[in-house]
């Protein structure tokens, strides 16, 4: 039984640059697909809330957005997200792509973080086949730009470090009961997962031609007598061309798309899925206030 005596609980944001491996990192730690994958830049468009259970301790773990300096409404919505994700939390794990070096961003951020006087953990990511020689330069770097209470050295997508990550967020954890049941990983409804799963085969397939010029949203769901579930989304892209794009020739690219999203949701959800994707055009839809409100993001000037 968990009790504010002998358990620890407590919200964790994992803030960093674009593409610095942050949902990989969430999955990793929650042990369970929650957070889309990509090789794009500013994949994530909102907070994702992922639950991990490491003995005593309940650690709340937001995936925020990459943050870099916006030009757009949608960026602005998007960084806003994640300095609003950072401050909520007890805890802040800055995720830095070792390989790639100290770009300009996370040189920011580093620098805002150690103005507000935040807890904050260094985590190193990508470190595989680095060699020491070429780390701790990075390392001493970031400790000069920023103030961290440790730094860590990690692989998200091998899991190398993690459970000393899990260790060390866990001794600045506050006192508390736990905030979620145990069994529950996540706080994203099915028909957010499945808008975003489909929005990654998306990313995936059509990167070069649309790279952010399309949102997804699940519009019907529901759950059939056998057992199994119809889900009916839209793509809404911005112009006649680019639903032509996204549809290819004879209907083929819109179908492998939805195969790829209908044979992931059926693993995650543990049941057969009827998906139907239509393809809408909704122009200058990234200055639609309720398109905002359908990914999750507030509404910025």
């Amino acid at each position: 039984m968990t009790t504010e005596q002998n358990t620890r609980c407590g919200y964790v944001a994992l803030i960093g640059a674009p593409n610095a491996g942050k949902s990989t990192l969430l999955n990793a730690l929650v042990g369970s697909k929650i957070a889309i994958v990509t090789h794009k830049v500013q994949t994530t468009r909102t907070r994702i809330l992922g639950v991990a259970i490491d003995g005593p301790n309940q650690m709340i773990f937001l995936d925020t957005p990459g943050i870099f300096q916006p030009k757009k409404r949608m960026e602005r919505a998007m960084v806003a997200a994640a300095w609003e994700g950072a401050h909520d939390a007890d805890i802040i794990v800055l995720l830095v792509d070792a390989s790639r070096g100290i770009d300009e961003d996370t040189r920011r951020i580093a620098g805002d973080l150690k103005e507000k006087k935040r807890k904050v953990i260094l985590a190193l990511n990508k470190v595989d086949g680095m060699k020491r020689e070429t780390l701790l330069p990075l390392i001493q770097e970031m400790n000069e730009i920023g103030e961290f209470t440790d730094t860590l050295l990690i692989s998200a997508l091998r899991g190398d470090g993690l459970d000393e990550l899990k260790a060390k967020i866990a001794e600045y954890l506050p006192k508390g009961i736990w905030l979620y049941p145990e069994d529950q990983l996540t706080d994203i409804t099915e028909r957010m997962l499945a808008a975003e799963i489909t929005r990654e085969k998306f990313f995936l397939r059509l990167h070069d031609e649309l790279p952010y010029s399309a949102t997804i949203e699940t519009e019907q769901w529901k759950n059939l007598k056998d057992g199994s579930v119809r889900i009916e989304q839209v793509i809404y892209v911005e112009r006649e061309s680019q639903k032509k794009i996204v549809i290819g020739k004879g209907g083929a690219i819109l179908k492998e798309i939805g195969k790829q999203a209908r044979e992931e949701l059926e693993e995650i959800l543990d049941r057969r899925v009827h998906l139907f994707l239509f393809v809408k055009v909704r122009k200058d839809w990234t200055e639609d206030r309720e398109r905002y409100r359908n990914m999750g993001l507030d509404w910025v000037k």
